[in-house]
């Protein structure tokens, strides 16, 4: 039976989109043997494998890109918008009756697997596990295709931007890059997620500094 895995990259960046990644695998022989939670595994390491999976006629990979505007529009937070993801990307690939494994994006697996299945509307037998990535050589897969996306996103802004660090608010480099770029724009750049605390304050900052100008 063909097995289908889903993780996703980039949920808690101030910066940059998430990616949602769906790998089905209808024969396990095709999973490379080293594959591994994808932040256990060094870039170019990672890279390799994810040409080696979109590579073999056994394996079908879908990626979800969810936006930083999409996630500053959206009413729900962010538990809620990976499950979105996560049922987008299962849905450009699953078939009913498959077996899907996800990796759960909420402290209650029960609960994100039971939301991710209404999502899809689909006949499919579907958990989620903490930690599957590292468990599970399908998830695991998934997770190293969403994190290769993520990456190139995250050089494609780079190039755009100029250096600014992992996109993570615990990141001194992406700190100073938004903490740079609104002091000398006046405002956020179009790759920040304006609702994250990290971004507001990097507005307050510049405001604060502006008034003490006068």
């Amino acid at each position: 039976m063909p097995v289908v895995g889903v993780d996703e990259a980039g949920k808690g960046p101030a910066l940059g989109s998430m990616f949602a990644a769906a790998v089905r695998v209808t024969d396990p022989a095709a999973l490379p043997d080293d594959l591994d939670d994808s932040k256990a595994l060094e870039p170019s390491h990672r890279e390799a494998l994810d040409g080696a999976l979109r590579g073999d006629d056994r394996v079908s990979v879908a990626v979800v890109e969810i936006e930083p505007s999409r996630i500053d529009d959206s009413e729900t937070d962010m538990n809620s918008l990976t499950v979105e993801a996560h049922a987008e990307a299962l849905s450009l690939l699953v078939t009913e009756g498959d077996r899907v494994i996800v990796d759960a994006g909420d402290v209650s697996a029960g609960r994100f697997a039971r939301r991710v299945i209404e999502r899809l509307g689909k006949e499919v037998d579907l958990r989620a596990e903490h930690g599957a990535d590292a468990t599970y050589a399908a998830v695991s897969a998934a997770s190293v295709i969403a994190k290769v996306a993520r990456d190139g996103h995250v050089g494609d802004l780079a190039a755009e931007f100029g250096e600014l660090g992992s996109g993570y608010p615990s990141d001194p480099a992406t700190r100073a890059f938004l903490a740079e770029y609104v002091e000398e724009h006046g405002d956020l750049p179009s790759c920040a997620r304006a609702s994250w605390q990290t971004c507001r304050d990097a507005l307050a900052a510049a405001d604060q500094s502006a008034l003490g100008e006068f």
